[in-house]
Order: C-alpha cells, then structure tokens, then sequence
C-alpha cells in the first residue's frame, strides 16, 4: 500500500493545478477572485464547504493520532493542505504512517 499511497500523493497534488493554472491564466493572481469562486453558486460551495470541513477533520484526526504517539508529525501534513490541497496531503500522512 505504501507505493499506492505514493502515487496518489503525487497525482493528488498534479491534479488540482491542472484546474488552478486555468483559473490563473484566465484571471491573474487575485485571491480575493479566487476565493470568490469557490462559493460563486450552490454546487462550487457545497463541493467548497464539504472539501474545507473533511480538511478540518482531517487535522483533528492527525493531531489526535500523534498524541497516541501513532502518527506522524501533522504540521508538513497541513502545511501540504493548505498550499496543494487534501487530494495530496492524504494521501502523503497516509505513506507516511506505512511501516516499511
């Protein structure tokens, strides 16, 4: 499983760019559009506000499994869902806590 989890890290962190870079060409740096976007109608904020809740369990889930000394240290984890997104960051803890 852990190659599996691998690949899925890296395509997960191909795979929203692909969308990120249209978005970029088309309007420019501007976080403030960006963000707008992401709640412009009723099924960009559904798949928006389901996307930021399964981030926020995602981090208590990691914070509770490094207390019970069984999970890797959620700092790089997070820091990889807030600059890629949960599709890299994942898949990532998850190859992290593979045994060898």
């Amino acid at each position: 499983m852990k190659k599996i989890y691998l690949i899925l890290a890296i395509v997960g962190a191909i795979l929203p760019y692909l969308f990120f870079f249209q978005f970029f060409q088309s309007e420019g740096i501007n976080l403030s559009a960006f963000v707008g976007a992401l709640f412009v109608n009723g099924a960009a904020g559904g798949f928006s506000a389901d996307l930021l809740f399964a981030s926020l369990v995602f981090w208590l889930f990691m914070f509770t499994e490094q207390k019970r000394a069984r999970g890797p240290n959620p700092y790089l984890f997070i820091f990889l869902n807030l600059t890629i997104g949960l599709s890299c960051a994942l898949p990532a803890y998850l190859y992290a806590r593979e045994k060898p």
